[in-house]
């Protein structure tokens, strides 16, 4: 038994410890340098028919659009952060969640860039009214994170004071074995759907058009999964706690996590509403937590005296 902890501890710390985040942090961003470079390239050599794919994408044909490339591979680096906070704090790692949801509607906004209509009556155009609505839905989800973050400051403070349980350090131990068994489904799933695109998009024009829909290809397989396993956290944290105030956390953090699982599903309007809104309601519930948990201790207070 002490054999397979041993050997736990020491892939945990090659998958998912500190110095391990610090590495994977640099393998990314130089992915993301490089495949802007090289997208930028691409679009170059075939603005000055160096080389002639037969297509008339906009991904390229404006060096505007190789900047979706690099937010790609910082998108899957932001996944591996997901999983690396998954043991350590529900509300970070549900923040990830929501950053994730965001730099994927930023990733959107450097596409649509090159397809605004400039015009004089600006509105006219559905491209460009779902462009303006992306850049105030990203104001909007940027200062509700901060407020998320900020609201887990305090909760964090407050539960600074309380010493962990047995049963609390066993849940973080499972939380453990749960990240652990992510990081080769994480994997396993990327290589699958990105083997399913190239597959459907049969070559490099049709692929360069479909690449529209990559969200689908991953983000929504990888979601379906987390939902999945915060039901399965909330089943387990029974074993700790029963208090109705974490019940109803958790509870809407699953509800959250649907409403941003749905929104892979839909286009336009309906797309970006759903985001906001599954944020919103994260903000609140976790809003609401904090302020169910001060009661909670002015009774306990109350009583004591």
């Amino acid at each position: 038994m002490n054999e397979n902890f041993t050997y736990f501890n020491y892939f945990y710390a090659k998958l998912l410890s500190e110095k391990t985040k610090k590495k994977t942090e640099i393998v990314f961003v130089s992915i993301a340098i490089i495949s802007f470079i090289l997208h930028l390239s691409l679009i170059l050599l075939v603005d000055f028919k160096v080389i002639n794919l037969h297509t008339s994408s906009r991904f390229l044909n404006n060096p505007i659009s190789s900047i979706y490339t690099p937010f790609s591979f910082i998108l899957i680096y932001e996944v591996y952060l997901l999983v690396y906070y998954l043991p350590k704090s529900t509300t970070i790692y549900i923040g990830k969640q929501y950053e994730i949801i965001t730099l994927i509607i930023i990733r959107r906004i450097f596409k649509d860039l090159t397809s605004l209509k400039f015009k004089e009556d600006w509105f006219s155009a559905k491209e460009n009214i779902l462009f303006a609505t992306d850049l105030l839905a990203t104001l909007v989800l940027f200062y509700l994170i901060f407020i998320f973050y900020k609201l887990n400051r305090t909760n964090e403070i407050s539960k600074a004071i309380i010493q962990k349980s047995v049963e609390v350090t066993k849940f973080i131990d499972f939380k453990k074995v749960i990240a652990m068994i992510l990081i080769p489904i994480f994997l396993v799933l990327s290589i699958y759907s990105l083997g399913s695109w190239i597959y459907e998009s049969f070559n490099i024009s049709q692929m360069v058009r479909n690449i529209k829909d990559i969200n689908k290809i991953f983000f929504d397989e990888f979601f379906t999964i987390l939902i999945l396993i915060e039901v399965l956290l909330l089943l387990v944290s029974f074993f700790i706690s029963d208090k109705f105030s974490k019940v109803i956390r958790n509870s809407g953090f699953i509800i959250s996590t649907i409403l941003i699982k749905l929104s892979f599903g839909t286009e336009g309007f309906l797309n970006t509403i759903l985001i906001v809104v599954a944020v919103v309601f994260g903000v609140l519930i976790l809003m609401i937590h904090n302020k169910y948990e001060v009661l909670e201790a002015k009774k306990i207070t109350a009583l004591e005296v």
